[in-house]
């Protein structure tokens, strides 16, 4: 518990500075942190469980992808705890954060800030998650304790509307070349 509420006082404090520094970052968005689940842990993935270890997030999306999704800079490699993930942010526009979370699935994400919406994208169960102020994440299940979360910030901090629709068109290049 302890552990969650130092998150959260962190995402606050980025929050924070987030709004003095123009330009866009991306990466967890509030309300969508890690909760123990109640046998004590996520299960381990399985050799025969999908696996996102040999995926790169920022390879996820190719060229012609981002060109699609209005992203007109190349992705930068980030860490989120001990996720592997990949900006991408448009200055003064948005920008979006792809995570490959291999220790959290879905059934192991707090959820309970935002609306949610559960949704299909391919072959993946995901939650959409609309937050306030220009966020949204669509979360996607792939097995074995293990989640892809795109994030969407808006530069202007409004329209969950329009930050839903990206996300929702990120996550659908995305799950192709997903497990």
């Amino acid at each position: 518990m302890a552990d969650r509420s130092a998150a959260r006082a962190a995402l606050l404090s980025l929050a924070g500075l987030a709004v003095l520094v123009a330009p866009v970052s991306c990466g967890r968005m509030p309300g969508i942190s890690h909760a123990a689940p109640a046998d004590g842990g996520p299960p381990a993935p399985t050799s025969s469980a999908p696996s996102l270890a040999k995926l790169d997030p920022c390879t996820l999306l190719s060229p012609q992808d981002r060109s699609s999704a209005g992203l007109t800079v190349p992705g930068k490699p980030k860490t989120i705890g001990e996720a592997r993930a990949c900006d991408w942010t448009v200055p003064s526009a948005f920008g979006v954060t792809v995570t490959l979370d291999e220790t959290n699935g879905l059934a192991n994400l707090d959820l309970s800030d935002g609306k949610r919406t559960k949704k299909d994208v391919g072959s993946h169960q995901a939650v959409q998650v609309s937050g306030r102020r220009g966020t949204c994440a669509v979360l996607l299940d792939v097995g074995g304790g293990q989640s892809v979360q795109v994030d969407v910030n808006n530069a202007n901090f409004a329209d969950s509307v329009l930050a839903c629709s990206r996300a929702s068109d990120v996550a659908g290049l995305v799950e192709p070349k997903l497990p």
